[in-house]
Order: structure tokens, then C-alpha cells, then sequence
């Protein structure tokens, strides 16, 4: 039996075959386009439209209606095309997501226990032990600082964006980095349309900085697989994986040290 969709789902569809004819490859709309689609569907919108976008990008999956227009090796995906303005876009399928087959790196867990007890959800506390624990540091080899979390602003052609956290950097010759962070926790998938938008953003603001970009996602409790990304041929690839697994002390034996010393 199909699956029943909610209603962002549901308005998604609207917009998408209110303009969609076999063969196209962008589809541009406009947020005004949910309210039209609502009153039409008779579905009451949420106070924050960008919800309805930032759903179907990373927590749901796009209707099966849609799914179902997608060729070969290629799919939808939504981007933002300029203030309230977006696009349907047609690419190569390209997934962000951890291998399994990946050694497991120990690192002592310096997360005060105050801030887990209260942690409100999976990306805080994810960005919370990132930050706590150095990660950033330890992944990119290099000394970096948080700058800010949740940055809101507007990219040229883009429009608004959300960076999770955002770090500046320096390495041992004076080089300056910034690398912005985009962090996943629970059923939350990695976005290449986010990662695209981060370097985009890094682009325009800071110019002058090398930009390293990272995703973070929890694979299971304290297990946190970081990526940095690049876009290589107009696609984002993966330059660098490694999982680390938060612990104690005591979790940390001779047998694990041996085992980094083997890795490059």
C-alpha cells in the first residue's frame, strides 16, 4: 500500500507538475507558489514557509509522483535560485554517506556532561561535541576557532541560507582557513545542495580564506563521521572521511594506538 504524504509533500507535488513536462530539466518556483498551492489544496501552510523546503531536502523523501520522472542515475534536487525563489533540478545522483568499511578512531570525550545532560537536539549536541572535543582541529590538522553558529545570510543567485557553524583557522605556514560546518543527527540526511551553498557563501564573504568544507552526521551514539567536500566537475566529491567514536580514557588500549600508528 502507498505511502499516505503530508502535506509538504503534497504541495511540493503541486508546484512541481503545475509546471513539469517530460524532458525538462529546472523547474523554477516561487515561495508565493505555496501559498497558491495551499489555498488550492485546501492545507493549512506553517508560519515558517522555508520549512516546507528545508523538509523535503533533508527529512522527507520528495513524492513518489515525482520520483517516479527521474531518469537514469540522475534525480531531483531543490536549490535556491534567489530570494524566495527556487528551482527543481535535475543531476547526477550523488550521495554523502559514511563507509562502513572505515577504521573507528577513539578520541577521549571532553564533552562537559552538563552540556549532553541538556542538549536539545541531535545536531546541537553533534555540534557541541564537535566543538568540545576538537574535532575540526584533529580532521583538518590545523588550529581552528567557532566563529558562529546558525549564521543567516544571503548568497548572490542563491538567496537565504543557514550555516549550522561556521570556524576560521590557521596552519603552521600563516595560511587562513574558514570552513563552514554542516551538521546531521537522526534520520537527517547530508545535503550536497547545502555543502554547495556553504562554499558558494565562502566565495563571496571571505574571498581571501582557503574554505574547507565539512559535514558531520552521527552514524550511532558518539560515532561521528566527518567529510570534507569539494566540488570537483560541477559535483561534490569527498576529499577526506574519518569516523571518530567519543569515549573515556580506559577505552583506549595499546592494541588501538598501534593500529593509528599504521594510518596515513
Amino acid at each position: 500500500m502507498a505511502q499516505k504524504q503530508n502535506r509538504y509533500q503534497l504541495l511540493i507535488e503541486d508546484i512541481f507538475f503545475s509546471s513539469y513536462k517530460k524532458g525538462v530539466e529546472e523547474i523554477t518556483f516561487h515561495r508565493d507558489d505555496l501559498i497558491k498551492s495551499s489555498k488550492k489544496l485546501g492545507i493549512n501552510l506553517p508560519k515558517n514557509l522555508g520549512d516546507v523546503i528545508y523538509a523535503v531536502r533533508y527529512r522527507i523523501p520528495l513524492p513518489q509522483s515525482i520520483l517516479d520522472t527521474q531518469t537514469k542515475g540522475r534525480e531531483w534536487i531543490i536549490e535556491g535560485k534567489g530570494r524566495a525563489k527556487y528551482c527543481f533540478k535535475l543531476v547526477k545522483i550523488n550521495r554523502i554517506l559514511p563507509n562502513s568499511e572505515l577504521v573507528t578512531i577513539k578520541i577521549p570525550d571532553s564533552t562537559p556532561e552538563i552540556v549532553t545532560q541538556y542538549s536539545l537536539s541531535d545536531e546541537q549536541a553533534l555540534l557541541a561535541k564537535i566543538r568540545y572535543n576538537r574535532l575540526i582541529d584533529i580532521f583538518l590538522n590545523i588550529t581552528t576557532y567557532s566563529l558562529q553558529n546558525h549564521l543567516r545570510t544571503t548568497v548572490q543567485e542563491v538567496g537565504q541560507i543557514e550555516i549550522d557553524e561556521i570556524y576560521v583557522g590557521i596552519d603552521d605556514n600563516g595560511r587562513h582557513f574558514v570552513i563552514p560546518v554542516q551538521a546531521k543527527g537522526g534520520s537527517d540526511q547530508l545535503s550536497v545542495v547545502q555543502t554547495s551553498q556553504d562554499i558558494k557563501l565562502c566565495s563571496e564573504k571571505y574571498s581571501d580564506l582557503i574554505c574547507r568544507a565539512i559535514s558531520a552526521q552521527f552514524m550511532e551514539d558518539d560515532l561521528i563521521a566527518l567529510f570534507e567536500l569539494t566540488i570537483q566537475d560541477n559535483q561534490i566529491k569527498v576529499a577526506k572521511e574519518r569516523h571518530y567514536k567519543l569515549v573515556t580514557k580506559d577505552e583506549i588500549g595499546t592494541n588501538d594506538l598501534e593500529l593509528y600508528k599504521t594510518i596515513g
